[in-house]
């Protein structure tokens, strides 16, 4: 039976809550809400349905499922201003060519950003997993993982590149929101040199890897569980980058923690599986694992930056219960590393400090 450690604060049995918090607005007091009735109601001909949020998201788009006569779709509102629809369609027909489990894109309006949806269901992974689900549940996400970074890249929808400009950008928020705004620090000379350093050691491995088809956020809030292949959401951003981002996204889940063993026994059955389809040659397990940490050593300090940043811009404050899990990562790889041993020794100063997030995974 695998432990189940520690586990994120959105549960399935709270979405209720969040119902009723978001559904204050009604179509009279919010505009978009009101376009999105007419549009619904005018343009498709649809009457007698009931509306409530299908998801929290940290995006500017919304989700909501209508329900009518036993049926029931999903509806994205997705601000023209601050999202782009054409991504979505547009990767989603790419994932449905190969099989893979994403929405079905049923209507469009593009010129107001609304998308009616196939509904996927309302239960996450993150809700269903346990110590009896995590070997099915994660089974059929690696076998879906498998399946999308064998996607080519379409003439018609080239997917733009993960490259170093983007890698770098992404771990600048750790530096600027969480160190700067949310620990309130003016880092040193000193500081901003290791830190340089740190983000350039982890965008050289990131680029050295084999490239795939990136979801960018293939964790347990994105996957659905659904028969016989998982629900796959949120794939707007995806880009063409490292092989084993998305890999690390599912296994070091900035929402819910495993034992490190149970962890690299998954990566090894990934990394198996690549080398059987010969989408990596010439590499073995020590070097993936290397990639994979490093990997999602990335990822976590733009996830950091990220949660302190829908804090103090977007108001969201329930991610800053997340940092002490993705930091908890943080923590744990820094110290296995000979050449990140200044910043591991960094966040030990903080720590030392008190600078210590609540608490950290063991």
């Amino acid at each position: 039976m695998l432990a189940l450690l520690c586990v994120g604060c959105y549960r399935q049995t709270s979405i209720n809550k969040i119902i009723k918090y978001k559904m204050k607005t009604s179509p009279q007091t919010d505009e978009r809400l009101s376009r999105l009735h007419q549009w619904l109601e005018t343009d498709l001909g649809l009457t007698g349905f009931s509306i409530a949020p299908a998801s929290a998201d940290a995006s500017f788009r919304r989700y909501f499922r209508i329900s009518w006569d036993d049926q029931s779709r999903v509806v994205m509102d997705a601000p023209p201003d601050k999202e782009d629809t054409r991504s979505f369609i547009g990767i989603a027909g790419q994932f449905r060519k190969l099989g893979l489990n994403v929405p079905q894109v049923l209507e469009q309006d593009a010129e107001n950003g609304f998308l009616l949806l196939s509904d996927l269901g309302s239960q996450d992974y993150l809700s269903a997993l346990n110590g009896q689900t995590a070997v099915p549940l994660y089974s059929a996400a690696l076998a879906a993982l498998n399946k999308l970074q064998s996607c080519p890249i379409p003439a018609d929808y080239p997917f733009p590149p993960y490259d170093r400009t983007l890698l770098m950008n992404e771990m600048g928020l750790f530096r600027d929101w969480y160190l700067g705004r949310h620990l309130g620090m003016t880092p040193t000379s000193d500081c901003q040199t290791m830190l340089s350093e740190l983000f350039t050691v982890l965008a050289d491995s990131a680029l050295a890897q084999p490239q795939a088809v990136v979801h960018r956020d293939y964790h347990s809030r994105n996957l659905m569980v659904c028969e016989p292949h998982p629900g796959i959401l949120d794939f707007q951003d995806a880009v063409v980058g490292p092989i084993s981002y998305d890999l690390v996204s599912l296994l070091r889940d900035c929402y819910i923690t495993w034992p490190r063993s149970q962890v690299e026994r998954w990566a090894t059955q990934f990394y198996e599986q690549l080398l059987a389809k010969e989408r990596i040659r010439d590499i073995g397990i020590e070097q993936f694992l290397s990639w994979f940490d490093l990997m999602g050593m990335q990822r976590h300090l733009k996830a950091t930056g990220i949660f302190s940043r829908l804090n103090y811009r977007d108001g969201k404050e329930a991610y800053l219960k997340d940092i002490p899990r993705t930091m908890g990562y943080v923590k744990d790889v820094a110290s296995r590393y000979p050449q990140l041993e200044s910043f591991s020794q960094f966040i030990g100063e903080l720590e030392d400090r008190g600078e210590h997030y609540l608490d950290v995974m063991p």
